[in-house]
């Protein structure tokens, strides 16, 4: 029997069941991460493919991919901290989206890095998400409700 490749209903919608997709997230706090220490992404919404695995996506094939990055932080910024973020680093490329604390009060509150890029991969190619600063000490936990998703575009 064949295995279908595309799909379209009687609307004229067209789906692609086999095409990579993933949508994960935290299932606790992270709090102070280390420089350079990755985001636990260990609760998968869903994982099209079965391609994410301890924290990391592996790319099946070689090609361009979608991936959306929003990480949701508690606490506040330690203005010792000469800046802070958090990069999705691939094989090819890092991505990084990154802020001076001195632009926040130190006592607390929330903020959320956002990242969104195209990246081209090849096949067995690894995507994930680090948190990083430089001097100072980390005082902000990385949040439940913090998101990291992709899919094959082309």
């Amino acid at each position: 029997k064949k295995k279908k490749m595309m799909r379209i209903d009687s609307t004229g919608a067209i789906t692609q069941p086999n095409q990579p997709a993933f949508l994960v997230q935290p299932s606790t706090t992270q709090e102070n991460p280390g420089n350079n220490t990755k985001v636990e992404f260990d609760t998968e919404v869903f994982d099209q493919g079965g391609n994410f695995s301890n924290d990391t996506f592996t790319a099946p094939v070689t090609g361009r991919y979608q991936f959306n990055v929003s990480i949701r932080t508690n606490g506040g910024f330690d203005t010792a901290t000469d800046y802070q973020g958090f990069q999705l680093v691939t094989p090819k490329r890092s991505y990084t989206t990154e802020v001076d604390p001195d632009l926040f009060d130190s006592a607390g509150g929330f903020y959320t890095f956002q990242l969104s890029v195209l990246a081209d991969m090849d096949a067995n190619d690894t995507a994930k998400v680090n948190h990083f600063f430089n001097a100072g000490t980390v005082t902000l936990d990385i949040g439940t409700s913090s998101t990291f998703s992709g899919y094959l575009v082309a």
